[in-house]
C-alpha cells in the first residue's frame, strides 16, 4: 500500500506543531506529507539530516525541476507559475543564484547594519510613541506589521511616498489558493496589485538612481545582470520575505515570553542578554516553520527514502531546532544556550541574506517594548490567539497585551 501522507494543516497543527514533528523525528528523518488542497512533499526533520539537505548539492530550487506531478499543482502553490514575481533567489540555483545574490549582500552587511542601528531605534521609539492611551493594546498592528517593514524601506532606499501606499496584504499572494477556491478572484485582485506597485518602485528609481539596493537592482536590469521579471521578483522579495518573516518572527518571540513572565522580566531586568536571548527565541519557535520547494534532478536516496525526481522536498527548520539530539532541553527556552546552531535562517548556498537585519530588528524591537511596556502581560487566554494558516511560517495575527504604562 502507498504511504499514507501526515497531514501538515489545521488549526491544531498551527497552533503547537511540535508534538507532530516530536514523533515524525522519532520514527524517521524523511517523511511524506500533505498540504492544503493536496499538495503532496517529503518533509526532512531530524537536524542532521536538515543540516545535510540544506547542505545537499544534489538538491536544486529551480521550478523547471519539478516533476509533472508537481507542475499539475502548481496553480494552487505559493507565488502560481504564471505570475511574473516567482523567479527571485529562492528559486534559482548556481551560477543565476550567485549573481543575484551577490546583488543584495552588500546592503545587507553586518557592518551596514550595525551603522544603521540608531535610525531602527528611532523607527522603534515613534512607533510606541504613537500608540493609544490605555493599558491594553494589540501589538500586531501598532508595532510587529509595522517596525519592520520601516526599517526595510529605510535599508533598500524605498521612496517615502511609496512605502505609505505599501499594502501589507499584498503579502498574500505568497498563500496557496486553488483555481476553484472561492477566494481567488480576490487573491488575483491582491496579486495584479502588487505587481503594479511594483512596477511604480522601478519606474520611481529608473530615472534618478543613487545607491541605495533598489537603484542597484533597477541598474542591474537595464545593464541585461537581470531580466524584467527577475528585477520585479526580486523586489517582491524584498517587500514580502524582507517584511512578513519578521514580523512573524517578533510574535512567536512575544508569544513564547508571554508563556514565561519569569523570563520576560528577566530580559527587561538584563538588556545584555538581548543578542543570546533573540538567537534562542530564534531557535525556540521560527517564523520559517519550513523551506521552500527543492527537487531532484533524477530518482536518488535521500536518508533512507527513495525519491522521484522532480518530487517536491521541504525541510522543517522548526523540527530541527528542536531535535533533542542536537539540542539540551530543546523545549525549553534556555537565554544561556551556547553554542547554539540553530538553522532558523536556513544554512549553505541558500542562507538568508537579511539575517543580520532581522537579529537587529529583533533585538531593538524586543527591546524597546520591554523597556517601554512595564507589566506586559497576555490580555487574552492564549488559546485565543489566532495562528496564521501560511503553508510555510508560523506566527499569530493579533497580540492583545496588557501593560502597566
Amino acid at each position: 500500500m502507498p504511504e499514507e501522507p501526515v497531514a501538515l494543516y489545521g488549526p491544531e497543527y498551527k497552533r503547537d506543531p511540535y508534538p507532530l514533528y516530536e514523533r515524525m523525528r522519532a520514527e524517521r528523518p524523511v517523511h511524506r506529507v500533505e498540504f492544503p488542497s493536496g499538495v503532496h512533499a517529503w518533509l526532512v526533520t531530524g537536524y542532521d539530516a536538515a543540516h545535510a539537505t540544506l547542505n545537499d548539492r544534489r538538491l536544486g530550487k529551480n521550478h523547471a525541476l519539478g516533476n509533472e506531478s508537481w507542475r499539475a499543482l502548481a496553480s494552487i502553490m505559493p507565488e502560481p507559475q504564471h505570475s511574473r514575481l516567482q523567479v527571485h533567489l529562492l528559486h534559482q540555483d548556481p551560477p543565476k543564484h550567485t549573481t543575484m545574490r551577490r546583488l543584495v549582500l552588500d546592503s545587507f552587511a553586518p557592518r551596514r547594519i550595525e551603522a544603521l542601528r540608531p535610525r531602527f531605534q528611532e523607527i522603534a521609539d515613534a512607533l510606541v510613541a504613537e500608540f493609544p492611551p490605555g493599558d491594553r493594546i494589540d501589538l500586531v498592528p501598532h508595532f510587529a506589521a509595522r517596525f519592520p517593514f520601516l526599517v526595510l524601506a529605510e535599508v533598500i532606499g524605498l521612496p517615502p511616498a511609496l512605502a505609505r501606499e505599501f499594502r501589507r496584504d499584498w503579502g498574500k499572494v505568497v498563500a496557496p489558493v486553488g483555481p476553484q477556491d472561492p477566494g481567488r478572484a480576490d487573491y488575483e485582485a491582491l496579486l495584479h496589485g502588487l505587481q503594479a506597485y511594483i512596477a511604480e518602485v522601478v519606474a520611481a528609481k529608473r530615472p534618478s538612481r543613487g545607491g541605495d539596493l533598489l537603484s542597484t537592482l533597477v541598474t542591474a536590469q537595464a545593464e541585461g545582470v537581470l531580466s524584467a521579471e527577475e528585477l520585479d521578483s526580486m523586489i517582491f522579495q524584498l517587500l514580502v520575505a524582507g517584511q512578513e518573516p519578521v514580523t512573524n518572527q517578533l510574535t512567536t518571540a512575544l508569544v513564547a515570553l508571554l508563556r514565561r513572565p519569569a523570563r520576560l522580566d528577566r530580559l527587561r531586568a538584563e538588556p545584555a542578554l538581548l543578542p543570546q536571548a533573540v538567537e534562542e527565541l530564534l531557535r525556540h519557535d521560527s517564523a520559517f516553520e519550513l523551506t521552500t520547494w527543492r527537487f531532484l534532478a533524477e530518482d536518488a536516496e535521500l536518508h533512507g527514502r527513495r525519491i522521484p525526481a522532480g518530487d517536491s522536498i521541504i525541510v522543517s527548520l522548526c523540527a530541527a531546532n528542536r531535535d533533542p539530539r542536537q539540542f539540551a532541553n530543546a523545549d525549553g527556552l534556555d537565554f544561556g544556550r551556547a553554542p547554539n546552531p540553530h538553522l532558523a535562517f536556513g544554512h549553505g548556498a541558500h542562507f538568508c541574506p537579511g539575517a543580520a537585519l532581522a537579529r537587529a530588528e529583533l533585538q531593538i524591537a524586543l527591546g524597546t517594548l520591554l523597556a517601554r511596556l512595564p507589566g506586559l502581560r497576555l490580555a487574552v487566554d492564549e488559546a485565543e490567539l489566532n495562528w496564521i494558516p501560511a503553508v510555510l511560517g508560523r506566527g499569530v495575527t493579533s497580540l492583545p497585551v496588557t501593560t502597566t504604562r
